[in-house]
This record gives structure tokens, C-alpha cells and sequence, in this order.
């Protein structure tokens, strides 16, 4: 049983100056969890193992600098929460089973092809496609379709550095994603839920964006098998699903293109899936959200108990991307 921590233990009233360095406390916190596993063995619960793995798991430090176009004033998620509370249905459709078992994924080596309507096409190597532009780091609200969002702080540089590179004909209108289906890697590929690989896609104007994250990181580290590793998309402004996640092809094709969660329900999700609160899922409203991290449990009991706050539109990013919808039925279109 999880009990809600006091005001003071959450630190709401403490000076800055006064707070422990994370880097203490992610020490402190592992060797606590370590003891805890001795102790408790085969009776731990599940959420604490999944705790324990992540304090384990911290990757590479990946250097960037802080993007203040980009910033807000929201209290960013915990990287405990933001590391094992995930979709990443590769590896399972428990929000624990990406953190459970996105251990078999290798990211390195990786290649990544970027082909179709391009004047140069070019497979790159994971480590020169991240020296290809200055890393970024920008603070983006994510929200899921089912309800819940976070405040996660993501390392990379906008997609249109590396489309800018490749240079589009004139007939490239959309941008593809192909993410690695490998039975090997992810127990997931198993399932029928989705179609293998997962695909997602972007009209050109979304792709070239500044919003538009080509992500190889997040909270100043290489990112987490279960986020993705070692290369995704973030798109803040749409909901979670879009911002595929361990990007093995990027293509540059003229028809919109098939995209996974759209041609597996395409009643419930469609090819633009922007933020809106006035377009409900068959499932979920999608008027409000919880903010993972501000309720007074952790892990999957955060989505359960967190006050509810209302959508904002496009999740807020509406004065950056509202005129690329310019005269949509943002509803037909969804």
C-alpha cells in the first residue's frame, strides 16, 4: 500500500537552496531500493521492482543547451514517473511493461535511413545524426490520449535541421516514420493489437515546424530503451502516439502515409491527432487530463488520484501551431 507523503516530504515549502541534488538523491534512493529488494525478494511488489530498475538505469549524460523559447513555468515530472509509466506497445500494453522489458533493445549500433522523394538520401549512424545540429534541451507538456499528461525536459534539435540536409523535392508533402520491429528485441512484436512496423506520419509543413523534436534524449541523459532509445520524435502539440519512438526510416513520400493506431482504429484516431478538447475519444473525454506527478502516490496510482486540470488546445501550444490548420474542421479532421 502506498501512503500519500506529507506536504513537507514533497518538498512544496523548502527553498531551492535547501533541496537535496538529484544526482544525492538518485544515489540515496537506489541504495534504499537495492536493500529493499534484498529483504523483500519474490514478495516485492510489482511498482517497487519497476522503482528499483529505474534508479538502476540511468544512461549517458548528454550535454545540450536549454532552450528558453521553449519554457514553462509547469513543475516537470519526475524521471521516475517519466521512465517507467510509458506506451511503448513493442514491449507490451502495460504502462509497466516498457520498463520491465525494454532491457533487450540495443541501441547501439543503429543506423537510421532517410529515402523516398530526397535529393539526398543517406543512411546515417545514430552518433553523426546527433552531431548533425546543436542539442537542444526544451521543456514540452506531453498529453496521452487516455487522459494523462507529463512535463518532460527532451534533448535534441528541431526535424527541420535534418530535412533542411537531405533536401525534399518538390513533390515530398509528408514525412513518414518507421520504427524497428525486431521479435528478438521487442516481445511485443508478438501481438496483432497493431500492425508491425509502427508508422506514423507528418504533413511537411508539421514536420518542418521548430516545435518538431528530432529526440535522442531527455532530463540531460540518452534516453531510456522504454522512451524510445536511441532516436524518436516529440511533437508536443499532438497527442503521444505520434511521436514515434526508436526511428529506424524516415521517409519522404507524396501521399499521406499509413499510420499505425489510424488503420488499426480509424474511427477512434486519426492522421493529425492534434490536441482537443473538444473531440473525445469513444473512451476518454479529452476536456480534462491528470498530470502524472502531482498526486500523492507514484507510478500507475498517478493517473488514478491526480487532480484533473483542463485541455488546453493543441496542449497549449495553440499560438505556435494554430495557422497550420487554418480553415480545418479540426473536428472531421481529427
Amino acid at each position: 500500500m502506498l501512503i500519500p507523503s506529507p506536504k513537507w516530504l514533497r518538498g512544496d515549502d523548502i527553498a531551492a537552496s535547501e533541496i537535496t541534488p538529484r544526482e544525492v538523491f538518485e544515489s540515496r534512493r537506489r541504495l534504499l531500493m537495492m536493500a529493499a529488494a534484498g529483504a523483500a525478494g519474490a514478495t516485492m511488489s510489482p511498482w517497487l521492482m519497476r522503482q528499483a530498475h529505474a534508479a538502476q538505469a540511468h544512461g549517458a549524460k548528454l550535454a545540450a543547451k536549454p532552450n528558453t523559447a521553449y519554457a514553462i513555468t509547469e513543475k516537470v515530472t519526475p524521471y521516475e514517473d517519466a521512465t517507467t509509466y510509458n506506451n511503448f506497445y513493442e514491449f507490451g500494453t502495460d504502462k509497466s511493461d516498457p520498463a520491465r522489458y525494454a532491457g533487450t533493445l540495443r541501441p547501439r549500433p543503429w543506423q537510421v535511413s532517410v529515402e523516398g522523394l530526397v535529393k539526398q538520401p543517406k543512411v546515417y549512424d545514430i552518433d553523426e545524426l546527433l552531431k548533425l545540429a546543436p542539442l537542444e534541451e526544451r521543456v514540452y507538456r506531453m498529453r496521452c490520449v487516455e487522459g494523462w499528461s507529463m512535463v518532460i525536459p527532451w534533448v535534441g534539435y528541431s526535424l527541420s535541421e535534418l530535412i533542411r540536409r537531405v533536401e525534399p523535392q518538390p513533390g515530398a508533402k509528408f514525412v513518414q516514420f518507421i520504427t524497428l520491429a525486431d521479435k528478438k528485441q521487442m516481445p511485443g512484436i508478438g501481438s496483432s493489437v497493431l500492425e508491425w512496423p509502427y508508422s506514423e506520419g507528418l504533413r511537411m509543413d508539421e514536420a518542418m515546424h521548430p516545435l518538431a523534436l528530432l529526440t535522442f534524449g531527455l532530463y540531460g541523459e540518452v534516453l531510456p530503451n522504454q522512451n524510445g532509445a536511441p532516436v524518436r520524435m516529440v511533437l508536443p502539440w499532438k497527442y503521444g502516439f505520434k511521436s514515434a519512438k526508436s526511428i529506424v526510416k524516415i521517409r519522404f513520400v507524396d501521399k499521406q502515409p499509413p499510420t499505425s493506431w489510424n488503420l488499426a482504429a480509424p474511427s477512434e484516431y486519426g492522421f493529425y491527432s492534434n490536441v482537443n478538447p473538444d473531440v473525445d475519444h469513444p473512451r476518454w473525454s479529452q476536456a480534462t487530463e491528470r498530470r502524472i506527478g502531482e498526486d500523492k502516490g507514484s507510478g500507475g496510482f498517478a493517473a488514478l488520484f491526480a487532480p484533473k486540470r483542463k485541455t488546453l488546445p493543441f496542449n497549449g501550444y495553440g499560438q505556435q501551431v494554430a495557422s497550420l490548420y487554418a480553415g480545418m474542421d479540426l473536428k472531421k479532421f481529427f
